[in-house]
Formats: structure tokens, C-alpha cells, sequence
């Protein structure tokens, strides 16, 4: 493994990308296949001078033994430095902070696994460890799934990582970026923030933080490109009576969502224990579907679906999340059930004693 934040790696690929040889133990041979297959892993590949000249370099010259793993922390650089799309050379996989089955294998429980499957899909199914499983559950929507606030067992050396993370990220981001100020996206990440789950409008931001409505955009444009947050759009088929420009906001870790308003308490004991189980949600249903066929319903009557999933292959379904299973009222739903007849609503609840309505099922 290399990492191109080592200056004297940088500055000897930026000369040429052959000089990558001087610091791998590998070199090129004139002989086919007297070399082994080579696996090299780049870390922030992006602070290169030309970094798809060097990925094309390599994959023409050595991709019959040499196969290169290139990580980078910012998106930006995707748009700014890689200026060869390099079609047919490339393979991309976003990452993001780990999710709950990983949370448990990174907490040293990987048999748990198994028994928190069997736990959603049948709950009359009774663990033993059921009880820890969910101590678990509440640990990882308190503080999240970066890896190092994971491994750490201290809760509040986990809060000053998070606190540490939020402000290294946000600076990286604004330097990178370069047309940001700290200050101000820092204050609009935190409204953010406690409006996590709701209709985001710009004209309000922009009003209650005094910022021009073009800032407002170009920061949520920032945001989503470094993976601190998502916006989900609306689903509508009858324009005139469903059309909602707004999006809703959504982050991409709980922890670091929970860093910005400094609020670290057990799901029970929270006050916006619904927020932080309909993200929770919204996090889940990215990472079975992938973000772009998430949406969201809302009519201009306020009746209104958390969720509505498109997956490609597969049936459309909506689901209504709650905290609390006796929060849920189907009937609040029928304007949506009548309109669209042929996609079904699923309840979610994180506390529930009924089996018909559980966050876990998915």
C-alpha cells in the first residue's frame, strides 16, 4: 500500500507514473507472465497532477499483472482532475461508514449476525442474546458506523472522534472545495442537522441564516458530494396535486449527524427519537437499493409517505416509519393507497410489540 500524502511518492509519479516501481518491490518484466499478479492498493489517489493519466498509464502498459485499488475521501476531484472518463478501465464502488451486520463483526460479534437475522425476520424468535443485540442497535444509532468510533469502547473518547471528524472533514471539504467558508457551512450542516427527515427549503435557510440563496445550494451541493448528506426527492404521477420541488435532507452516519447537535442519548431517551429512526430507515433502504430510486410522497393536502422504493428489478413498495408502533394509523395512509393501489405501504417502528410492523424486516 502507498499513499500519495506521502510528498516523496507524489512528487515521483508526478514525474512519471513509472516511479510508482520505486517504492512497490515490483518492477515491469520484458517477459510475459514472469511476474505474479500484483495487487496495489493507492490511497487518496486524487492528490495526484493527473491521476486517470496515471490509472491509464498502468492499465495499458501493466493491467496484465498489475491490478490497482485507488481510494480517494473527496468527490470533487471526480469532477476536476479526472479529466479521462476511462471507460472500459474502471470499476467504482462507493463506501460508505459500515452498517449495523458490519458494526457487529468490527464489535467482535460475528455469530450475532445470524441471530439479528433471524431476529427481523421472525419475531417470535427468542435470542439469547437478544437483549445485547439491541444494546448494540442503540450503541450504533447513538455514534454510528465510522470505523474508529466502532472499535472504540470508551463513549466519550467516541464523542471527541466524532467532534474531531466533523471538523477535519468539514475543513478538508471547504479547502477542496474552494469556494466555501468553514464558518458558514459548518452553521448550515448543523440546522441541517436537526432537520434531518424534513422538507428542506432553501428560501428559509438562506433567510434564518442570512446567507444568499445561491451559497445555500452550492453548500448542499458540497455536502452531498463528500457524502454527509443526501437529498431525497419527491414521487409524484399527478403533478398538479402531488409536485414538491423540496427535497428531504437525510445524512449518511448517525454519529456524525449526532455530533453536530451534540446529542448522545439511547434511543428511548431522546427527543427526536423519530428523526433518528426514520434516518435510520433511510439508511437501511440505501444500502439494500442504492439512493437514486429512493423518493419520498407529499401532497399539496400534507398527506405525506416517508419512503416510496423503485428498485429496477422488482415490485415498487412505500414505507411509513415510526418510533412507536401505536404512532401508526393506517388510516392516515388511505390517500395514498387509493392513488396508488398497486404499491403497498409497510410500517416500520423501532419499538413494537406487533410483528406486522417492524424496522428490522428489511
Amino acid at each position: 500500500m502507498v499513499t500519495f500524502e506521502n510528498p516523496e511518492i507524489l512528487n515521483a509519479v508526478n514525474e512519471h507514473p513509472a516511479n510508482i516501481f520505486r517504492y512497490i518491490g515490483q518492477q515491469p518484466s520484458s517477459q510475459p507472465g514472469s511476474i505474479s499478479k500484483v495487487m496495489l492498493l493507492i490511497d487518496e489517489v486524487q492528490y495526484a497532477k493527473d491521476p486517470s493519466n496515471f490509472l491509464k498509464y498502468h492499465y495499458d502498459l501493466n493491467g496484465d499483472w498489475l491490478k490497482i485499488v485507488a481510494t480517494g475521501s473527496s468527490a470533487f476531484y471526480l469532477d476536476t482532475k479526472f479529466h479521462d472518463s476511462l471507460a472500459g478501465r474502471k470499476r467504482i464502488f462507493e463506501l460508505f461508514p459500515l452498517d449495523f451486520e458490519e458494526f457487529l463483526q468490527f464489535k467482535g460479534f460475528p455469530a450475532w449476525i445470524t441471530e439479528w437475522e433471524q431476529m427481523r425476520q421472525d419475531h417470535a424468535y427468542t435470542s439469547l442474546v437478544h437483549r445485547d443485540i439491541f444494546m448494540m442497535f442503540d450503541e450504533y444509532i447513538s455514534y454510528g458506523g465510522y470505523p474508529a468510533v466502532v472499535l472504540e469502547n470508551d463513549p466519550e473518547e467516541k464523542k471527541e472522534i466524532l467532534r474531531d471528524l466533523v471538523k477535519t472533514y468539514l475543513k478538508r471539504d471547504v479547502l477542496e472545495s474552494s469556494h466555501s467558508d468553514f464558518l458558514k457551512i459548518s452553521q448550515l450542516l448543523q440546522v441541517l442537522a436537526s432537520q434531518a427527515g424534513q422538507l428542506l427549503n432553501s428560501n428559509e435557510l438562506s433567510n434564518s441564516l442570512r446567507f444568499a440563496s445561491a451559497t445555500i445550494e452550492n453548500y448542499l451541493y458540497i455536502l452531498q458530494k463528500c457524502y454527509h448528506i443526501h437529498l431525497v426527492r419527491p414521487f409524484y404521477q399527478n403533478l398538479r396535486k402531488e409536485l414538491s420541488k423540496m427535497p428531504k435532507v437525510y445524512f449518511n452516519d448517525l454519529g456524525f449527524r449526532n455530533a453536530l447537535i451534540n446529542q448522545w442519548e439511547r434511543a428511548p431517551l431522546r427527543i427526536d427519537k423519530g428523526q433518528v429512526a426514520e434516518n435510520f430507515l433511510y439508511i437501511r433502504l440505501r444500502q439494500l437499493y442504492g439512493h437514486d430510486i429512493i423518493r419520498y410522497w407529499r401532497t399539496i393536502n400534507g398527506n405525506e409517505i416517508d419512503f416510496i422504493v423503485a428498485p429496477a428489478a422488482g415490485e415498487e413498495f412505500a414505507m411509513e416509519s415510526k418510533y412507536k408502533a401505536d404512532a401508526i394509523n393506517p388510516s392516515k395512509y388511505k390517500v395514498f393507497a387509493n392513488a396508488y393501489p398497486a404499491i403497498p405501504i409497510r410500517m416500520a417502528a423501532y419499538e413494537t410489540i406487533n410483528p406486522d410492523y417492524s424496522l428490522f424486516r428489511l
